[in-house]
């Protein structure tokens, strides 16, 4: 689990960048904005953005429960930010430590989902918005962060309830924005450039997770009635 100052994510407000875009390009006349700029600032306008019910996952099996709006930036992604990344953390605490730490505004930081022990899995940000979850705007951008139940030097907080349950909710990520399932898409916060963070630690079992994402990636891509391959 990451925290961070806001501002170092940027801006938060939808408004805000319109606001500041619009008047650099009427100072400037002619100014072309960039490309990418004018994408996202697109999807932000009203009657564009995605429409959104309220208490509604992105993933069937998880249960929603709403992070403060001061750990994380609306957004429409992936239309004005693509998704490309899953990042892998441990929370060093307890699930409900989790949660009640991402409903505090202070606190700064918050990931799309968590995965207790036992499996179960709580949303706590759409998967449209900006979690402040890596400590790098880039990768908060284009990633989808999970968090997981324990602490990084307890190899027994590792369960396999948790990694089963962690491994198909990555694999549907990865379906759903046609993420490669490899090392290089799927990561820990450990490898975010910038980050002072260790998780999800030295006891992550990154070859069992990998063979149970693609396992899952692999059983959820088959007809119905397929027998489905289980990762050992």
């Amino acid at each position: 689990m990451g925290a961070q100052k806001a501002s170092e994510d940027g801006d938060r407000r939808i408004g805000r960048r319109a606001l500041i875009v619009g008047g650099v390009a009427a100072a400037a006349g002619t100014a072309v904005l960039a490309r990418d700029e004018l994408a996202r600032l697109w999807w932000r306008m009203p009657g564009v953005e995605k429409p959104r019910e309220e208490g509604a996952v992105d993933y069937a099996d998880a249960r929603w429960v709403a992070a403060s709006d001061a750990n994380w930036r609306r957004a429409d992604r992936p239309d004005d930010f693509g998704i490309d990344m899953v990042i892998v953390h441990v929370t060093q605490g307890s699930f409900d430590s989790a949660v009640q730490a991402f409903q505090d505004p202070g606190h700064k930081a918050a990931a799309h989902y968590i995965v207790g022990q036992d499996g179960r899995i709580t949303q706590m940000i759409r998967e449209l918005d900006v979690a402040y979850h890596a400590g790098n705007r880039d990768y908060n951008e284009r990633s989808v962060g999970i968090e997981h139940e324990g602490f990084v030097d307890r190899p027994e907080d590792l369960t396999d309830e948790m990694y089963e349950a962690s491994a198909r909710l990555t694999a549907r990520i990865c379906a759903r924005y046609d993420i490669p399932v490899d090392r290089e898409h799927i990561l820990g916060h450990v490898e975010v450039p910038g980050t002072d963070h260790t998780d999800p630690g030295p006891h992550w079992d990154w070859d069992r997770y990998m063979k149970l994402v693609r396992a899952a990636r692999t059983a959820q891509a088959a007809p119905s009635g397929s027998p489905s391959p289980t990762a050992r």
